[in-house]
């Protein structure tokens, strides 16, 4: 009994009550943590005077150059130096914005308590005087250093500057640049100013000038003064180019007798250009000899030089024996001297080895180029094998070298010699295709030829293909072309392309005699009809 009240005294539970249970008896779901307190904004970075003229440096934009450059001065203790300023400055100035060039200047002349450095300076000069040829600014920025530096400008400076006026030929500058530099350097130039002014009155033809100067240099007292091989060097060169031969070579010797200065490759490639030039290859291979018994083994260029020499007197004999000095002194032959030897050999009637010479320069990796397939397309035409030199302009391209104005020139020039004028139609044609035209007196002779042939279709042609690229034909050709009996009828096809003046084509109409017409015909030279 008491085991039976213990079991009915038990409450029951249903197993589906585990599988399924009610709400009333589910497990409270906890409540999310609460979110984290905010973080405190990180101030921002601050950035460093180097990181910040880079980031002006690299701006494509100079508007937005100038905003960063102006919102770097609200960082706490940051104030613009001589690296900002530069980078800014260099910036403006590569964009061609010259009005904010000058106005920063301005500003660093009036507020800016900073040292400043010259470098900047002189690639701000350099940049306005060669790129944008704002010769004046550059000079006008040059005098004005010594307030921006608070220093004279230094010695390297004055050297850059005055080249760059030098070589822009500007007279008045120079002279303007040399009397600011006197009462800068009472002491006297140094070497490099002098050599660019060697250098100046050379340009300018006044060698006597170069002279007396290069007399002072040798009487200063100065080592920093004293002339050296630059010196010497820019004046042979003057002289070599006067013709003037003897007179270098007996510098030369002074150069080295007196004043102990020994010659470098450069040096002694001026006078071996200079013989050669003058035809003198005798003493140009004695001085190559001299050369190399005194030390100085020749290079590169100075066996271009001498291997030129010989091509101009057409001695291939001579230009095989350099090629193969070359050879023997264990010098990588270069793309120069393949082509030197190539092109003499073409010009003298022996094409053949010129195209061996550019299969073996191809395989040892000195690849020819446009320049060298010209010489080899040049010497076929001489040939007559204007077919072979045809296919090869047209395989140019696979070989990754694309023929060039002269290429086309070359075969058009052999068709005219050789009066093929249907060919040299043809070939026009597709000349103008490839956005290329004949020589001017090829262009003259080939509608003299046509007209002299009396074919009217491929002079039409010709004139019309030509006179589209803004050639406009001699007075002696456009004479040729109004005595020609097809002449009203190249003309009137003529007028109904282009523009022409009423006035001029009334001319026409009256003369009952074509043969009539005349340059005069036109009122005016025949650019004013075309």
């Amino acid at each position: 009994m008491k085991a039976r009240h213990l079991k009915n005294s038990l409450p029951w539970i249903s197993p589906l009550q585990y599988l399924s249970p009610s709400s009333s008896s589910a497990v409270p779901t906890p409540s999310p943590p609460p979110p984290p307190p905010p973080q405190p904004t990180p101030p921002p970075r601050y950035i460093t005077h180097p990181e910040a003229a880079r980031l002006i440096s690299i701006q494509s934009d100079p508007q937005r150059a100038l905003d960063l450059f102006n919102s770097l001065s609200h960082q706490p203790g940051f104030s613009h130096n001589h690296a900002t300023l530069s980078a800014l400055l260099l910036r403006l100035a590569k964009s061609g914005k010259f009005a904010a060039v000058d106005s920063l200047l301005k500003l660093i002349h009036r507020h800016h308590s900073c040292r400043l450095y010259e470098p900047p300076f002189l690639s701000l000069i350099s940049l306005l005087s060669s790129r944008f040829s704002l010769h004046e600014k550059s000079l006008e920025i040059f005098l004005s250093l010594p307030s921006l530096l608070r220093v004279k400008p230094s010695p390297k400076a004055v050297s850059a500057c005055l080249n760059l006026l030098v070589e822009s030929g500007k007279v008045e500058l120079v002279d303007k640049l040399l009397c600011h530099v006197k009462d800068w350097y009472k002491a006297g130039l140094n070497t490099c100013i002098c050599n660019i002014l060697i250098k100046h009155y050379s340009k300018m033809g006044q060698i006597e000038k170069a002279f007396e100067l290069l007399e002072k240099m040798r009487r200063s007292s100065l080592n920093r003064t004293k002339p050296d091989l630059i010196t010497y060097s820019t004046l042979m060169g003057v002289l070599c180019k006067e013709g003037r031969i003897k007179d270098a070579f007996k510098l030369f010797d002074e150069m080295i007798e007196r004043d102990k200065i020994m010659p470098d490759h450069l040096t002694y490639n001026i006078l071996l250009d200079g013989f050669c030039k003058q035809g003198q290859m005798d003493k140009a291979k004695l001085l190559f000899g001299f050369m190399r018994n005194n030390g100085c083994e020749p290079n590169m260029f100075n066996y271009s030089t001498l291997m030129n020499g010989f091509c101009k007197e057409g001695n291939v004999e001579e230009v095989h024996k350099v090629f193969d000095e070359m050879l023997r002194s264990g010098m990588k032959i270069d793309r120069v001297s393949y082509t030197t030897l190539i092109g003499c050999l073409c010009r003298n009637g022996f094409v053949n080895k010129g195209i061996e010479l550019v299969v073996e320069m191809n395989e040892k990796g000195s690849r020819a180029d446009v320049i060298t397939y010209n010489f080899i397309i040049e010497g076929l035409c001489k040939e007559e094998r204007i077919s072979e030199a045809l296919e090869l302009i047209e395989k140019l391209s696979y070989e990754g070298v694309k023929p060039n104005v002269a290429s086309y020139r070359i075969v058009m020039n052999c068709f005219i010699a050789r009066r093929e004028m249907e060919r040299a139609v043809r070939f026009l044609g597709f000349m103008l295709q490839k956005g290329f035209r004949p020589h001017y007196n090829a262009s003259n002779q080939l509608l003299v030829g046509l007209c002299d042939l009396e074919r009217i279709n491929d002079a039409t042609f010709a004139l019309n293909g030509l006179t589209g690229t803004g050639f406009a034909p001699e007075i002696v050709t456009w004479n040729r072309l109004v005595e020609s009996k097809f002449t009203y009828y190249i003309i009137s096809l003529y007028f109904t392309t282009h523009s022409y003046r009423s006035n001029d084509k009334k001319e026409i109409d009256k003369c009952e005699n074509k043969s009539d017409l005349t340059y005069r015909t036109f009122n005016g030279p025949p650019s004013l009809f075309f």
